[in-house]
């Protein structure tokens, strides 16, 4: 049987309690058999793949390996994964290049299995990597079921840890953010963007996600975000703006509880 996340409420009264007990949550969440299992299995058998076509073909190593870049919902659609995995990354016109979702390329690079220095399967790091990030992705898919927007949160502070710290140019970085679906709705969200931003052309949205996040959030840079303090100051301002849209659509009764949890 699977763990359950528990989160008691929602807003900043929920986020405080999941940074409390997140900890322990995911050490339960992560010995469910089923994650156990799953783990198990691809650290011991995908050092033997060296193949786009073998990875597809094996449902089980499948899933954890799209399970560790957010791309779980593509399971079924193995074409497509084979197609992204067998073009790499290196050409312009690699399809993992040419989705908007930038969890595409991140996936193909990892495996390696479409560029010159071929499948990386056999790295004697590879398979505790990948699992690593198939248990934190999995517990923040089980928070999500409880609360969306607590996964959103769990997931903006661990990847804007990784990117703040990771090479790149400035806008480089900020372009992976308005690729990220996830990481899009956080900053969105805590900027107060109106519905429909995201159709204006990409270096207008680029230079106002620039802009409003050192206004509101006092981000010089995206590299600011290596700082704990930074990336709460975000979280909050999200669930902040998210909780309000949700109490506009509650009762007067519903809202006064909602601000008595949160304080």
């Amino acid at each position: 049987m699977m763990f359950q996340p528990v989160i008691p409420m929602s807003g900043l009264a929920g986020w405080m309690f999941l940074q409390r007990t997140a900890n322990s949550q995911a050490e339960a969440f992560n010995n469910s058999p089923r994650i156990v299992r799953d783990t198990e299995y691809f650290e011991v058998t995908i050092g033997q793949v060296t193949s786009a076509e073998e990875l597809v073909g094996d449902r089980r190593l499948l899933r954890v390996a799209l399970g560790a870049f957010g791309l779980q919902d593509d399971l079924n659609n193995r074409y497509l994964i084979r197609t992204v995995l067998e073009q790499g990354t290196e050409s312009n016109d690699a399809l993992a290049n040419r989705l908007s979702d930038d969890r595409y390329q991140r996936f193909a690079k990892a495996f390696g299995f479409g560029n010159s220095s071929g499948a990386l399967t056999q790295d004697p790091l590879f398979a505790a990597d990948i699992t690593a990030k198939f248990r934190a992705r999995s517990f923040e898919v089980a928070v999500g079921e409880q609360n969306e927007s607590m996964r959103l949160s769990l997931n903006a502070d661990r990847e804007l840890l990784d990117l703040a710290q990771s090479d790149g140019s400035e806008d480089t970085k900020w372009f992976r953010v308005l690729g990220t679906p996830p990481l899009r709705a956080v900053f969105e969200t805590a900027l107060g963007l109106p519905d429909g931003f995201g159709q204006l052309d990409i270096d207008r949205q680029l230079e106002i996600f620039k802009d409003k996040s050192r206004s509101s959030l006092g981000l010089e840079t995206i590299d600011d975000l290596a700082e704990d303090s930074a990336r709460e100051d975000l979280v909050r301002a999200f669930l902040v703006r998210d909780q309000l849209k949700a109490i506009s659509f509650q009762s007067p009764t519903s809202i006064a509880l909602t601000l008595l949890q949160a304080r």
